[in-house]
């Protein structure tokens, strides 16, 4: 069946994030899917439908389909979708595999009934790779495909004092746009504090459903907005890993 896009949800369930924000981050996705919004963006598409899952995942070895492959072409579909979401809770996992996480959703478009005009994983994580191969070679391997990532980078784990978590990293952002996303017109949205997530997610998803993102000629990804500052290395979640690993055993992001 021929629809506008299919989109992947791909959401970071590691345990950099306790339940209480996992919540949040559920939560959010579906508020989005309940909202005029999203579901006007999805409606007035030149097929008037898309097809949408939802995915939850953290290591290597962790993916989840929380929701499988959703035909969305009414109000009714949309709220059912969000009613799905809603119904499951999430599970917390160790460690954190960007690019197994896209390794894993990329396979999901090979025969799931639907011929999309746009392929997109949307990535939501709160730190970078640190399991599994390099990011870069997951991320590069789906745009070959034809598929695109975009991004929703959580920079949520700092407080007034400048702390981070174990396995987050300064200007997150700013590696999800130099590691992470990629293909036709690929764009992410940051989030610098979790009241913010629920406006970002139902914003994102208007760009991604609606397909007002950039042209697919586009030669540069569009960021909004990008630290600025030197590139990231695109190791260093798991140069992170090897030097924790020296200090102490405590497999738990």
């Amino acid at each position: 069946m021929e629809v506008d896009v299919e989109l992947v949800l791909a959401v970071d369930v590691s345990w950099s994030m306790d339940s209480g924000e996992q919540r949040l981050q559920r939560d959010g996705y579906v508020a989005a899917f309940r909202s005029p919004e999203v579901q006007q963006a999805i409606l007035e598409g030149g097929n008037q439908r898309v097809a949408v899952t939802y995915v939850e995942w953290a290591g290597t070895f962790s993916q989840s389909v929380v929701v499988p492959w959703t035909l969305i072409a009414s109000k009714a579909d949309a709220d059912g979708f969000a009613y799905r979401l809603a119904e499951e809770e999430p599970e917390r996992e160790r460690r954190t595999s960007i690019a197994a996480a896209i390794d894993f959703t990329a396979g999901l478009f090979d025969g799931n009934g639907f011929s999309g005009l746009r392929k997109v994983i949307d990535v939501s994580g709160d730190g970078p790779n640190n399991q599994g191969r390099g990011v870069t070679e997951a991320r590069d391997a789906a745009v070959k495909r034809g598929i695109t990532i975009n991004g929703l980078p959580l920079m949520t784990s700092g407080d007034s004092g400048g702390y981070l978590s174990w396995g987050s990293i300064p200007d997150l952002d700013k590696y999800y746009a130099d590691c992470v996303i990629g293909g036709p017109g690929a764009f992410m949205i940051p989030v610098n504090d979790w009241a913010q997530f629920p406006d970002a997610v139902r914003r994102k998803l208007v760009l991604e459903l609606a397909g007002l993102w950039p042209a697919p000629k586009a030669p540069e990804a569009a960021i909004i907005p990008v630290a600025s500052g030197p590139a990231p290395d695109c190791l260093i979640g798991e140069r992170q890993w090897q030097q924790r690993q020296g200090l102490w055993i405590d497999d738990t992001r």
